[in-house]
């Protein structure tokens, strides 16, 4: 029998130049495969098997004294202590069990995402003439972080304010690293000024919400033999883990949160909670260390620690945008990333002059088929989910 020794060392070769090659790949990419992939699996354990987080009872409680302070530290510059009372004229009299809060979150500079949505979802006059349902929204900001440019921004906010009387401001650098004070900002202010609202929305300002679809949800939830209790609703993200990537935006250090899973949360782009989940926040806020600089983060911890848990609404999107499309116009109910389209996608959501292909039979056929082809792709996971597809 003969052996070709030359073709074994060949093939010998080639296993360790492959090999080789395979290593090198492995060790120039291991810092996002550990990200992707090795963090995701010890997250996903520790949420699957373990999925306690005593942690958080001893390692973010803090002296309630201490708390106290942290609720008059940023004092308001701009505020509205009676916008959620009636507006003194027939139409809005005894309107003051508000149906929704909404609570959009701005930066000083963003003056035309602020107006963008007044005139589209953001109209209270529209909602209420149109929807007949009590809505109030302002837009939560700090002052602009460049000192250069802070004065003639503020006095800028001082007179958009003053026409429009929707802005709450409070004297801190509106930052990334400072989100969890707007964050706390909107429950307090919600508990002082406006705790007779039935559910709280926190938003971003380029966000689109489907404001008709939002306000017929809401109303079915208070219907409904429960009565909107323990509500914490929105895209949610299961056993996430911390960003350890120094570069990322995300970036949370293993001494800030050295445990391998994050609380279950919602995005933060856009959820509702429940008049009763509102006040539990508050409470939590009132006890808990805002160390946490991403502020949908602390609010998976302040949830986790009073006993809520979110739940999973397939047409909440996360941080991407839905597709755009008349089938999914007519479930939506929020899509991320809509700087500079608000106005044409309420017209296209909303305008009754538009054409809606899924009235019908046939016409449901086809948008699940559309939504299928739109939604069910694997890549797909930071706006709505494939069983949108079939809601």
């Amino acid at each position: 029998m003969f052996i070709n020794f030359r073709r074994i060392h060949k093939c010998q070769c080639m296993q360790l130049l492959t090999t080789g090659l395979l290593l090198s790949v492995v060790m120039v990419c291991w810092e996002q495969l550990d990200h992707h992939v090795v963090s995701h699996i010890r997250s996903n354990m520790h949420r699957y098997l373990v999925n306690s987080y005593d942690f958080l009872n001893y390692s973010y409680v803090i002296r309630k004294v201490s708390a106290e302070g942290e609720s008059v530290k940023y004092p308001y510059l701009i505020n509205h202590p009676d916008k959620c009372r009636g507006r003194g004229d027939e139409a809005w009299d005894g309107l003051n069990d508000v149906l929704l809060l909404l609570f959009v979150k701005s930066s000083p500079e963003n003056f035309d995402r602020r107006q963008a949505i007044r005139e589209t979802w953001g109209n209270e006059s529209y909602v209420w003439s149109e929807l007949g349902a009590s809505v109030r929204i302002v837009f939560a900001l700090g002052v602009h972080p460049n000192v250069g440019q802070r004065s003639g921004v503020q006095k800028a906010l001082l007179q958009e304010d003053h026409t429009y009387k929707d802005l709450i401001q409070q004297n801190f650098l509106d930052t990334f690293h400072n989100l969890t004070v707007k964050f706390i900002l909107q429950f307090h202010w919600s508990h002082t000024y406006c705790p007779q609202a039935s559910f709280l929305m926190s938003a971003d300002d380029d966000i689109f919400v489907h404001m008709p679809n939002l306000v017929k949800y809401l109303r079915q939830l208070l219907s409904s033999q429960s009565r909107a209790k323990d509500l914490w609703v929105g895209h949610v993200h299961r056993g996430a883990p911390p960003v350890r990537r120094k570069e990322n935006k995300y970036h949370v250090p293993v001494e800030l949160y050295p445990w391998p899973s994050y609380p279950d949360y919602t995005a933060g782009a856009g959820y509702v909670v429940s008049r009763d989940v509102a006040e539990k926040i508050y409470q939590a806020t009132l006890v808990l260390s805002s160390s946490i600089y991403i502020d949908d983060v602390f609010m998976g911890i302040c949830a986790k620690t009073m006993g809520v848990s979110p739940q999973e609404h397939v047409y909440f999107s996360g941080e991407a945008k839905a597709p755009y499309h008349p089938c999914i116009y007519d479930h939506m109910i929020t899509s991320h990333g809509h700087a500079t389209d608000v106005r044409l996608l309420w017209q296209a959501a909303t305008d009754p002059t538009e054409y809606h292909p899924s009235r019908g039979f046939l016409g449901n056929l086809y948008c699940t088929a559309v939504r299928v082809m739109l939604l069910c792709l694997p890549w797909n996971t930071n706006t709505y989910s494939c069983l949108a597809a079939f809601t």
